[in-house]
């Protein structure tokens, strides 16, 4: 049963990749759909088994490198956490499928579209059930590659490219530390599969190792390095920017990586790798900074982005942000509590947003929308229903698990704690007003559309609000049903067993009352302040605007992370590419090389051919100083 999850959706994108236009479009849709949809149903019964059963399993599936000390097998790797991520990535990746049958129904290409979504599907689950830091990297490099594909689907749109390349490109900044953290466990514990390392851990804390000049402790080493691929997977502040870019791809691509799937491979890692973590304190502590600094930096910037679908990946990014801080104050149960539920709520809103945006004929500007909600009911109601959840709206999903890591975040009882259970607080009610804001400015007020008329505006087929609603489902009860099963962490009704290590139990006690009230108060005090700004009184967020004009341009141009890298990185690297170019290469190497040669021979024949003039005393004049040459060698010698 475990191979049949991980091999499924590798059958479909065999299938459909290569025999899709022998089996049609409609016969590549059904496929793909049914044997992820089946491999969902596997991983939800497999989560059953581990949570009534404590079920755990290492099936191998084969031998892959086996050179001196170094094993590496394929394997499928049943625990709690990893029976988690397989809910989350099958039954997301699903409900896409399904619901790309509507959403992509006049693409020419839909065969290769559902390839890539299930080989993405294919590369996730190696990645989630992975024993070993080499297949775990297989899978990492795999879900990089498949979101290349997906992210430049329309490969004939130029922005398309960019953004694929971009995504490309940034992840493999991440993925290149990713990679000497990998090298350095091998270095150090002479193996790469989980449980050998984690075993050698503790004895080998107090190691120190000189890199790049420095003396550092070797735990911290590994750790930090492995942060560096979860932030270029996760989209972490400085190696963020490469996820709103991504919205060029088709809207199922966004609900797919970018909520439930790619994404989180980063936190997962650090969770996976949590008898690491343990044992580095300035680690969790730059993981904690890092976190909520990229929570409250995406938070400010979605508040002014008109891109429907930006103003959401900056959402997933802010909210990545909290599950890293939860991670860094030690509470990783925590954060695969949130990384569950939003899972759910942010696939509803991303899919919810390609409902809003087949209805306006791919217009993603939210200030071109508005005074449709009579027109798509559904579609209103099920994006309603994610933006409650996502802003933490008492007794939805995100209310259960974002509160419970600010909560966390404040008992940890030390400064960097502190500082994250603030800026987490500030950044749910900065949460709540762009996602209200998005609401009102796409259903409510004024139709503001002037090359759609609203009669034209319709609501999406059934087989694109199933999933939503189906998701809706995940986004209402998801939290309520599984706080127990995630938060307790210690005794016999613990679901996380051995697959998270807590060097320090985490505190039992309850924050004051006015701390666990607060962030329901903003959140709810943040509906009729974003009613009032964005539909009663628009004038008044103009005039806000235009009054912080320096700020609003700063947040409208994303903090200038972009035009920064421009300057440092492309600029420069384009002036030293001419550099190269014009001087090594044209001057020196093809100068005094291949073209400087037969410029030479060139010039040296023209000479020659002068010599041929057809006079016989010229011939006769060098026939003697041939000869003359010839005796006077011979003389000499």
């Amino acid at each position: 049963m475990e191979v049949l999850i991980v091999t499924l959706p590798l059958l479909a994108a065999i299938i459909s990749g290569f025999f899709g236009k022998y089996v049609g479009d409609r016969n590549s849709e059904i496929i793909t759909s049914l044997l992820v949809s089946i491999s969902a149903i596997l991983s939800i019964f497999i989560l059953y088994q581990v949570v009534i059963n404590q079920y755990g399993n290492n099936v191998l599936i084969s031998t892959w490198i086996n050179s001196g000390s170094l094993n590496v097998n394929w394997s499928v790797k049943i625990d709690a956490l990893s029976s988690i991520m397989l809910v989350v990535v099958t039954s997301i990746s699903s409900l896409v499928h399904i619901y790309s049958i509507g959403y992509m129904s006049h693409d020419p290409h839909k065969p290769r579209f559902m390839a890539y979504l299930s080989l993405f599907t294919f590369a996730m689950l190696m990645l989630v059930t992975s024993d070993n830091f080499i297949q775990l990297f297989f899978g990492w490099e795999g879900v990089g590659l498949c979101s290349y594909f997906l992210i430049g689907f329309w490969f004939k749109k130029e922005t398309a490219n960019a953004a694929a390349i971009k995504a490309f490109v940034v992840n493999r900044v991440g993925d290149f530390g990713f990679a000497l953290g990998i090298f350095l466990i091998f270095y150090l514990f002479d193996t790469v599969n989980y449980s050998e390392v984690f075993e050698q851990i503790s004895s080998s804390k107090d190691k120190e190792l000189i890199f790049l000049g420095l003396n550092l402790n070797a735990i911290d080493l590994i750790c930090l390095l492995l942060f560096i691929g979860a932030m270029g997977k996760s989209a972490q502040i400085f190696l963020h920017t490469w996820l709103p870019d991504a919205m060029e791809g088709p809207t199922p691509v966004s609900a797919l990586i970018h909520a439930a799937t790619m994404v989180t491979a980063g936190v997962f890692l650090v969770v996976r790798c949590s008898p690491i973590y343990e044992y580095s304190e300035l680690a969790l502590n730059v993981i904690t900074i890092v976190g909520m600094s990229t929570a409250f930096f995406a938070a400010t910037i979605a508040l002014v982005q008109t891109d429907i679908k930006k103003i959401i990946a900056y959402s997933t990014c802010s909210q990545l942000g909290y599950m890293f801080f939860a991670t860094g104050v030690g509470a990783y149960n925590i954060a695969m509590f949130h990384l569950f539920t939003h899972a759910f709520f942010k696939a509803l809103l991303f899919l919810g947003s390609g409902s809003v945006i087949h209805a306006f004929k791919d217009e993603q500007n939210i200030n071109k929308m508005g005074g449709v909600w009579k027109k798509l009911p559904y579609t209103y109601t099920l994006m309603v229903i994610g933006t409650l959840a996502l802003t933490g709206f008492p007794f939805l999903s995100g209310f259960y698990s974002k509160d419970a890591i600010i909560e966390f975040a404040y008992l940890k009882g030390n400064t960097t704690g502190y500082y994250a259970a603030g800026i987490g607080i500030i950044t749910a009610f900065l949460t709540s007003i762009y996602s209200w804001r998005l609401i009102f400015k796409t259903f409510h007020g004024s139709y503001n559309n002037q090359d759609i008329k609203i009669e034209d505006t319709h609501e999406s087929p059934l087989i694109m609000l199933i999933p939503l609603f189906l998701l809706s489902l995940g986004a209402i009860f998801a939290g309520f049903a599984f706080k127990e099963l995630f938060v307790v962490t210690i005794g016999p009704n613990s679901f996380w067993d051995d697959s998270i290590f807590f060097l320090k139990p985490l505190s039992s006690e309850h924050p004051p009352f006015w701390f666990l009230i607060l962030t329901p108060v903003l959140v709810i005090s943040s509906i009729p302040i974003a009613f009032y700004l964005f539909v009663k009184n628009k004038d008044l967020s103009k005039r806000i605007a235009s009054v912080n004009k320096p700020l609003y341009d700063f947040l409208i141009h994303k903090w200038y992370f972009d035009e920064i890298y421009d300057i440092i990185f492309v600029r420069s690297s384009k002036k030293l590419g001419l550099i190269l170019w014009k001087f090594f290469d044209i001057k020196l190497i093809d100068g005094f090389g291949p073209d400087g040669i037969s410029s030479f021979i060139k010039k040296c024949s023209l000479k020659a051919n002068k010599f041929q003039s057809g006079y016989i005393y010229q011939y006769a004049f060098i026939m003697l100083l041939g000869f003359s040459a010839l005796l006077t060698y011979l003389i000499i010698k």
